[in-house]
Parts: C-alpha cells; structure tokens; sequence
C-alpha cells in the first residue's frame, strides 16, 4: 500500500465520496469537488481517484460499456454489493448478513486478500416498471 500524500483536492474527493451512497462516477465526483474547489480539473479527480483506489481507500465497481463507479472503505462497513440490469443502480449488501462462504473451494494455499461479491439482478422499482 502507497502513502497517499493528502492534499486538498484528495480531502475533497474522499469528503465527497465519504458523503455519498450512490457510487458515483467521476464525472459525478468532479462536479461536487468543483463547488469548493474551482479550479480543480477532471483529470486531477481521476488521479487522486487512481491513488485512492491503489492504497485501498476506495474500491471500484466496473461494468462493460459503463463509467466506473467508486465506492468509500468505510471502517466498520463491511459490505458486497447489488446491481440492478435495468437501471443499473447499486446497492450496498451488508456482509454480516451473508452466509460465510466455503473457503474449501479455493485451490489449496491460496491466500484471500479481499473478497467481492455482487448479486445482479433486477431492482423492484424495475420489476413494477418491467424495464427488463
């Protein structure tokens, strides 16, 4: 794990993150980091979003054809998440609520150093609207 040399932009964005729950996207990110600091520039957003991620501060959440989402470690809250295929919004899934999962299926030796689990499926709001 890198040392992240915290500098305002990089307080900006993990205040931003810190206060969000949808997962947002950069682009997302970069308009609420730009209403206290102007002058900050897309491309400096992805940067400390990269340096975030690589010291295990953020996480994020990838589909194909989709802009990455990033999601805050926050401590404490372990937790998967939930994907809906119709509207694509994610939801968190507390891990303490799961079943553990059977480490015997895993070859042998190998050593977990994270787990991620997502459910897809179809929100309710979806399945009303039968988007999919």
């Amino acid at each position: 794990m890198t040392m992240v040399r915290q500098t305002k932009q990089r307080a900006a964005v993990i205040e931003v993150l810190r206060l969000a729950r949808s997962h947002p996207d950069a682009a997302w990110i970069h308009t609420q980091v730009r209403q206290n600091l102007p002058s900050v520039s897309l491309g400096t957003v992805y940067r400390t979003l990269d340096a975030l991620v690589r010291d295990g501060v953020v996480v994020t959440l990838e589909r194909a054809g989709q802009a990455t989402r990033y999601d805050y470690k926050r401590a404490g809250e372990d937790h998967h998440h939930a994907v809906c295929r119709g509207c694509g919004a994610i939801f968190d899934v507390d891990a303490g609520e799961l079943p553990p999962l059977a480490a015997a299926a895993l070859p042998a030796g190998f050593q977990v150093t994270d787990v991620r689990l997502e459910f897809i499926g179809v929100c309710p709001d979806c399945q009303t609207k039968k988007t999919v």
